[in-house]
């Protein structure tokens, strides 16, 4: 009886975690505070609440943030639609991605950590972190560039060619600079939580 009433909290708190964090993901993007200027380009940080949650919940809790902050994606495209919109129109794209962001993120940090004998946390959450933002980057782009690459060109008026380096382009210049937010923001939320309620 004492098993099933601890496993009921446990579950109750990850259904909550979820919960919040799926919040907290749609309240950046609502308010726009989900996007930091460093300049020449905005870094998103919307992911971030999918990876905290798959450290501190598991691969679960992370896909289910992962999947609320994809169907928020999809939402948006649709009701603040831009020349390129189209591309988060479909689930593949929108959704798919940030469900691995949270699988992938959890799984890193478990591997890493254990590596490491639960020793330097700090490290194993922040390349936890990086990945999972990677994740986020090449899984959109590259999705996009095998699926609408014709599209999506034609759209900004590009050619075939000029679509695909335009692509890697924000890949570059968005990437790189929304991997690194994403660790300074993960690692000292996650390292205070696992410390304020004693988890390892």
């Amino acid at each position: 009886m004492e098993r099933k009433l601890s496993k009921s909290k446990f579950d109750t708190r990850k259904l909550v975690s979820v919960g919040l964090l799926s919040a907290i993901s749609i309240f950046l993007g609502l308010s726009g505070l989900g996007f930091i200027p460093i300049p020449p380009v905005k870094a998103t940080i919307l992911h971030v609440p999918v990876i905290i949650g798959a450290i501190l919940e598991g691969p679960l809790a992370g896909a289910l943030v992962g999947l609320f902050f994809g169907l928020f994606s999809m939402y948006n495209a649709f009701v603040t639609p831009t020349p390129t919109a189209f591309v988060f129109w479909n689930p593949l794209v929108a959704v798919l991605p940030r469900i691995l962001i949270g699988l992938g993120s959890y799984y890193i940090y478990a591997i890493i950590n254990k590596a490491l004998k639960n020793k330097l946390s700090g490290f194993s959450i922040g390349f936890a972190a990086v990945c999972g933002s990677l994740i986020n980057t090449i899984g959109v782009l590259g999705l996009a560039y095998f699926i609408y690459l014709d599209r999506f060109a034609k759209s900004l008026g590009l050619t075939a060619s000029a679509g695909a380096k335009a692509i890697a382009w924000i890949g570059v210049v968005n990437g790189i600079p929304e991997a690194i937010v994403s660790a300074v923001i993960t690692v000292p939320i996650v390292l205070a939580t696992k410390k304020a309620f004693k988890r390892k």
